[in-house]
């Protein structure tokens, strides 16, 4: 084959190749449409190398037009990476590639009338060369065509190299091999450009154009086309092997007429090739079908199908608790097993679920604690599989590992359940706390008629129901705080006058003590500190009053995260059935005409405050009550 008509075939191929490739490309775009621009790269590309084909055939003035619209080329590319390194960019020092992505449109513009002008100016000649009997060169406004065409090629190439900076792992790989390869293609591509420069050099990189084409698009979706992969790995494996062949072939036919076969070694290389190529394809069209044949002679009996699995995996998903699941396991499994099968589902040493039917052979899926702490880690075994024919054995594997994925999906739905449950009843919580807080305001209205109807009875019946009326009061007044809104409004103020003042309340015969700094200050809610404090001494002034030595003492630290109040006395200790998580909740409270709702409202507000209150054990001190506030940016001195 001569150069000239080597140089057309490659061109024909590349052409055909690049038209194929543009046409799959932009139907793949639906889905990414990063590969629309070099779709249109790609259809350029066969105008191009068709260019250069009809100069061949003596279409002189449509073959030199299409080679002359080669900057639409570098314009396609050039979308192709800007649209490709900006998709997900992550360093901020890039944004010149964000700023071209706003213009790139007037490159393509540009480039549309660099076509233009190149067409309506003297751009382009033709002369015999290299056997051949036209080849292009560049020629007056054709030489800024070609200037323009490799500048935007460059510029493309280096959006496509700075940009690897923005992305690691997959994509950072596949910036980096895309940029190789179009720089590999933009050096072959000007190759014809060397009998233009006074060059006598025939153009050898361009009939490596239909491979640098198949790299640069497998460069760009090798990473997001599973497809494509698999498919590049077949044709690797085939690509090899041909090699291998011609390889084999040529050292058969040196060796023939050694061996007294002169017949075969007069046969053509390219003979032998060719046939030995032919069969290379009819094994590897039987390969499926005898690997078929294989499986069924090892394996005899049921064979898997992937509508099988599928109908599994179907009614395995339709359980909806652990029982149901197990029975369903076992209805589906018997048949293919052709004995009966009982399904175990165990979560450690706990059994979840059984199906009924007693059989030998047993299929467990077994729960066990993950130790990267993602939670249940499901596995399954057969116990009785030694009774099992091999495709039996198989079957069942296949079997265990979709039930353990079921058992999976089916503690998550479970657990999301549970989390559901608790949401509503979190949410009826509320709704019983707002009508309990309108069921408060309401009652306020008969109180005050029941205590202006009062003034008219006898002293001592008055002095009964005003009491009664302020215990009710109290419970109104509680009951609003705990089940209304805690709108905090903190501030910085000095805790020790809150204290003292609240101290002077004290009934006669309860000593009190305080110990803390002078001018320890806290960034608190004070109406709210009061409260909690208030009712904490309440409650301790109501078990000490009549009490001999009775004495409540109040003390504060601090430190660099947190403030530290106590509030101790010497009355008697709490029931210890209160202090196993039942003491702030509502109404435990075990004090005479209390509300029951003093230590919620305090636990409450101090939660509010991202604090925490707890009962400690002191041996000087029955009851002690100890309070953490957080040091708020360093506000607390």
């Amino acid at each position: 084959m001569d150069l000239a008509m080597l140089f057309e075939t490659m061109l024909g191929l590349t052409s055909l190749s690049a038209l194929w490739t543009g046409l799959w490309l932009w139907w793949h775009a639906r889905f990414q449409p990063v590969l629309k621009p070099l779709a249109g790269f790609c259809a350029m590309m066969a105008v191009w190398c068709g260019g250069h084909l009809a100069l061949q055939h003596d279409l002189l003035l449509p073959g030199k037009a299409l080679i002359l619209a080669n900057p639409l080329m570098p314009a396609f590319f050039l979308q192709f990476a800007l649209a490709y390194v900006t998709a997900q960019p992550q360093q901020p020092q890039l944004r010149w590639i964000e700023w071209l992505r706003q213009y790139q449109s007037w490159f393509l513009l540009a480039s549309v009338l660099v076509v233009l002008l190149s067409w309506s100016q003297p751009s382009a000649r033709v002369q015999a060369l290299y056997g051949m009997p036209v080849f292009f060169l560049f020629d007056g406004f054709g030489w800024f065509n070609l200037a323009y065409t490799v500048l935007l090629g460059m510029l493309a190439h280096w959006v496509l190299w700075r940009g690897r900076h923005a992305y690691h792992g997959n994509k950072h790989h596949s910036v980096v091999a895309i940029s190789m390869t179009a720089g590999l293609g933009l050096l072959l591509a000007t190759s014809f450009v060397f009998p233009s420069l006074g060059l006598n050099w025939y153009p050898y990189p361009m009939l490596v154009l239909p491979l640098y084409l198949v790299l640069l698009v497998y460069s760009v979706v090798r990473y997001q086309m599973l497809a494509v992969n698999a498919f590049a790995s077949r044709a690797l494996v085939y690509l090899v092997m041909g090699l291998l062949l011609l390889l084999l072939m040529a050292l058969m036919s040196s060796l023939f007429g050694q061996f007294g076969m002169p017949a075969l070694a007069a046969v053509p290389g390219w003979q032998l090739w060719l046939y030995s190529s032919l069969l290379l394809l009819l094994a590897a069209a039987a390969y499926r079908p005898a690997s078929r044949l294989a499986e069924r002679l090892i394996f005899p009996g049921v064979q898997l199908s992937e509508a099988m699995v599928s109908r599994w995996q179907q009614q395995l998903s339709l359980a909806a608790d652990w029982q149901q699941l197990a029975e369903q396991s076992a209805l589906l499994i018997r048949q293919p097993l052709k004995q009966p099968v009982q399904i175990c589902l165990l979560q450690g040493a706990e059994l979840l679920a059984q199906s009924a039917e007693v059989s030998a052979l047993k299929l467990m899926v077994i729960a066990t604690d993950s130790d990267d702490q993602s939670g249940k880690h499901w596995q399954f075994s057969i116990p009785g599989e030694q009774g099992l024919t091999p495709t039996l054995k198989l079957t069942a594997e296949v079997f265990g590992s979709l039930l353990v994925s079921s058992c999976g999906r089916l503690q998550s739905a479970l657990a999301l359940a549970e989390a559901q449950k608790q949401q509503l009843a979190q949410q009826h919580l509320v709704e019983l706390g707002a009508l309990a807080a309108s069921m408060a305001h309401e009652l306020r209205n008969p109180l005050n008629i029941i205590s202006m109807a009062s003034a008219a009875v006898d002293a001592e019946l008055r002095g009964h129901i005003q009491t009664q009326l302020k215990r009710a009061d109290r419970l109104i007044a509680d009951m609003l705080v705990y089940a209304g809104r805690l709108q905090l409004q903190p501030t910085l103020f000095p805790l020790q006058p809150l204290v003292q003042s609240l101290l002077l309340q004290a009934p006669d015969g309860v000593r009190t003590e305080l110990a803390m700094p002078a001018d320890l200050q806290l960034y608190a809610d004070p109406y709210r500190i009061q409260q909690v404090l208030q009712n904490l001494f309440d409650n301790a002034f109501a078990f000490l009053r009549n009490q001999p030595g009775a004495c409540l003492r109040v003390e504060a630290s601090t430190s660099d995260t947190e403030v530290q109040i106590r509030v101790l006395n010497n009355g008697p200790a709490l029931d210890p059935a209160l202090l196993d998580g039942q003491l702030f909740r509502p109404f435990v409270s075990k004090r005479a005409g209390g509300s029951g709702l003093g230590l919620a409202i305090v636990a409450r507000i101090i939660l509010a405050h991202q604090g925490r209150i707890q009962h400690d054990t002191d041996p000087d001190w029955p009851v002690c009550f100890t309070l953490y506030l957080p040091v708020v940016s360093g506000e607390i001195r």
